[in-house]
């Protein structure tokens, strides 16, 4: 059995095991990896023979890293790689290969429906009555999502968001806030099976999850890179920002929003931690419109979403996909019974 893991940044890792009775019975790990010496690749080896096949790709990263004698330099892939590489070797994790993903276009809606939709979305991929899909917002009033741990007094200047008429949902991920009002900036959200991140640490699976939009946004002319944890900066600075949750249930949800032409006044007025951030990098006055994506690349916005939706579907399987009757039905009831209720909304006052 062969598996292959990309690291991000990194090289190429392969892993051919053999299993007899529940165990590795042998493995062979080969790549465009550097390593020295050479005679080190034996230790991995060995290292990996007579482990239950039932072994974490921690655990086998950690049983490589204990036969290694010191000294050994690993470049451009690490125990941990390995570990990955074998697990999908043995069937337990996937690659992007592994997967045809529903493709998703922007459809306007509420925007306290696609934080409704990211919960139902997981979930239906986690009970298998969904594929891994990527889909585009579209929305049609403005909103402050906040991520699920915020101090709702901390964040939010509440007269100033009264004076805008701008409402507030909690999502079910971490990270910052996101002030989102019609055409202000691009977002998407990735549903997929935990398989998919299975062995990545939560930094590690943000690059690897990422990495496609790397190439989407060179496509649009801008040279981009992932700054641990979860931002994507150009040579102008930050562009976008992820969050993440994992479901017990089986899948993940992993979504960005990038900026694309967003009035920083009017953000500033209902974001008390977008005053601090911008006080922290010595910005006197915001009155102007903060729009890197449209500045860099000089595109419309639907464009660009078009293109990365065409840049994913060139590296990716993809097949064209919509929402169900049934999705959004269920989107509309936990909008109503859960996102827009006080009680979510001021879970951490």
């Amino acid at each position: 059995m062969r598996g292959e893991y990309k690291v991000p940044g990194g090289k190429l890792v392969a892993a051919e095991v053999e299993v007899a009775d529940g165990r590795i019975a042998s493995a062979f790990v080969q790549g465009d990896f550097f390593l020295e010496p050479d005679e080190a690749l034996e230790d991995i080896n060995a290292a990996l023979v007579g482990l239950p096949e039932t072994t974490s790709a921690t655990g086998l990263g950690d049983a490589i890293e204990a036969a290694l004698p010191e000294g050994v330099e690993m470049i451009g892939f690490t125990p941990a790689a390995v570990g990955i590489a074998v697990r999908r070797a043995l069937g337990h994790a996937t690659s992007w290969a592994d997967h045809t993903f529903d493709l998703i276009g922007p459809v306007t809606m509420d925007p306290a429906m696609h934080v409704a939709l990211d919960e139902v979305l997981t979930k239906e991929v986690a009970a298998g009555r969904r594929g891994p899909t990527l889909r585009f917002w579209d929305w049609d009033s403005a909103l402050v999502v906040m991520g699920s741990f915020q101090s709702y007094v901390n964040e939010i200047d509440q007269e100033g968001a009264d004076r805008h008429g701008i409402r507030v949902v909690r999502r079910i991920s971490g990270g910052g806030a996101m002030f989102m009002e019609p055409g202000n900036c691009i977002t998407y959200s990735l549903h997929a099976p935990t398989s998919l991140v299975e062995g990545l640490s939560f930094e590690q699976s943000y690059a690897f999850l990422d990495d496609w939009v790397m190439t989407a946004l060179a496509d649009v002319g801008i040279q981009a890179r992932y700054v641990p944890l979860n931002d994507i900066a150009s040579e102008k600075g930050k562009i976008a920002g992820a969050a993440q949750k994992r479901f017990a249930s089986g899948a993940v949800l992993h979504h960005v929003t990038m900026a694309y032409d967003i009035d920083a006044d009017k953000m500033l007025d209902v974001l008390r931690i977008g005053r601090e951030k911008m006080s922290d990098k010595g910005t006197k006055s915001s009155n102007k419109r903060v729009d890197p994506m449209r500045s860099q690349t000089g595109l419309p916005r639907d464009e660009i979403i078009a293109r990365f939706m065409a840049s994913f579907a060139a590296t990716h399987a993809t097949r064209p996909g919509s929402y169900t009757d049934a999705e959004l039905e269920a989107a509309r009831e936990l909008m109503e019974t859960k996102f827009l209720t006080e009680a979510w909304t001021h879970r951490v006052p």
